[in-house]
Order: structure tokens, then C-alpha cells, then sequence
């Protein structure tokens, strides 16, 4: 896999397009205030699910395959066919943290990187898009849910304590005259995953309605995004 792309190289193109949001009621959640990741794995709201694909499968504690993936596999003793050991198994909720990077300004944009580094002790990995949602100190979702920019997902296999990252921009508020608010923390789901991290939100307004409010996200890539 080649180097990972920083936003300068990932986020060019056209601005986002005006989208009137609709708030979504989320359950109740606590903001953290150390600017980490959430100890365990909270209740999934609406908007913050990133599977792409079918309903949700029992996990039965066999491996499966992963999209994308590619070289020999042999049929588990259920039938089902494995993933490589090459490109491990996929990372659960469980076994991520969730950070803010380092943000990146653009001309006219905020740009974050969402971090999700593995915490265990395995290789495993992330394809595609992760789910996001802001949310106020009660757990109510602020603005409509993030758009995808339209990426080729690749799968990105982490080793313990290894990173990759997902970019979040919007256009910055004070330009485009969007109606903002502050949110307490980001829900971050794993991509294929239901349970979402929390992390709190240090970094300001963020639009919610009105001109060039929407929120974009990429897909995964290698790295933190520095």
C-alpha cells in the first residue's frame, strides 16, 4: 500500500452543497472532557452506523472474509470461508480507540483527522467509511449526518497500536454563513461495526443548517493524517 494521503491531497474539490439538516434525537450520553476516546463502547445512535451493506450478522466467533481482500483461503469447519491471514480479521469497536488529529486548514475549510488506532493485541483491519455524528452534553445529534466523499475504500490492516484515519471537513461557518452550534463531543463508529467511541470535541462551532452546512467524511487511509 503506498503512503498514506494528508487532507491536502484527499480533500480537494468541489465544496460542499447546501443541505438543510434534520436533528436527529440521540440516547443519553455523557460528554468526556480529556479530549480521548470513551473507556468502552457506548449504544449506537441513529446516523453514527457505518455499515454499507445488508443487515447485521451474529458474530459466532468464527473468521470471515473482508471485502476486498485477496489471496488463499480455506473453509472453516462451519462452511464459511476466511480472510487471509495476510490481511487478519476486521477490527471490532472493542479493540479501537478513537482521537482527534491534528487539524489541517484549508482555503475556506476545517479539516480533522479521526484517528482509530488498535488496542489490541492482534493484527486486524478497517475498510471504507467510519460513522459520525456530533452530539450535545445530553446525547442530542447536532446537525444532519456526514456525507461521504466519493473515495476508493481500501483495506487498511493495523498491527497493534498502528493507525488509520478518516477525514472530516466542512466548510468554515464564518464564511459560509451557516447556523452553528458547539457540540460536547463526536461519535465515531468503526467502519462495519454498530457501537460508536466517543471522543470530545474541542475545536468549536460546527455547522448544523442552513448555507454549506454539510459535513463530509473520507474513507479510511494508513497513518494518523499528521
Amino acid at each position: 500500500m503506498g503512503r498514506a494521503r494528508t487532507f491536502h491531497s484527499l480533500l480537494r474539490g468541489p465544496r460542499a452543497t447546501p443541505l438543510v439538516s434534520a436533528v436527529a434525537l440521540l440516547g443519553l450520553l455523557s460528554a468526556c472532557g480529556n479530549g480521548t476516546d470513551s473507556s468502552g463502547a457506548v449504544p449506537t445512535p441513529p446516523g453514527t452506523d457505518s455499515r454499507t451493506t445488508g443487515p447485521a450478522t451474529p458474530d459466532t466467533g468464527s473468521t470471515t472474509s473482508e471485502p476486498g481482500a485477496t489471496g488463499p483461503a480455506t473453509a472453516t469447519t462451519d462452511g464459511r470461508t476466511p480472510e487471509p491471514a495476510a490481511s487478519g480479521t476486521r477490527c471490532h469497536t472493542s479493540e479501537l480507540r478513537v482521537s482527534i488529529g491534528r487539524p489541517s486548514p484549508g482555503a475556506g475549510q476545517r479539516n480533522f483527522p479521526i484517528v482509530l488506532t488498535n488496542k489490541a493485541e492482534r493484527t486486524c483491519t478497517v475498510r471504507g467509511y467510519p460513522g459520525a455524528a456530533f452530539v450535545d452534553a445530553a446525547g442530542r445529534q447536532l446537525g444532519p449526518d456526514p456525507k461521504r466523499s466519493p473515495d476508493t475504500p481500501a483495506t487498511v490492516t493495523l498491527a497493534p497500536g498502528s493507525s488509520a484515519w478518516a477525514g472530516l471537513t466542512f466548510a468554515s461557518p464564518e464564511i459560509s454563513g451557516a447556523r452553528t452550534a458547539r457540540p460536547a463531543a463526536l461519535l465515531v463508529t468503526p467502519p462495519d461495526e454498530r457501537d460508536p467511541l466517543k471522543v470530545a470535541w474541542t475545536h468549536g462551532e460546527v455547522p448544523v443548517a442552513g448555507n454549506e452546512s454539510s459535513v463530509f467524511l473520507t474513507v479510511v487511509q494508513p497513518g494518523t493524517g499528521g
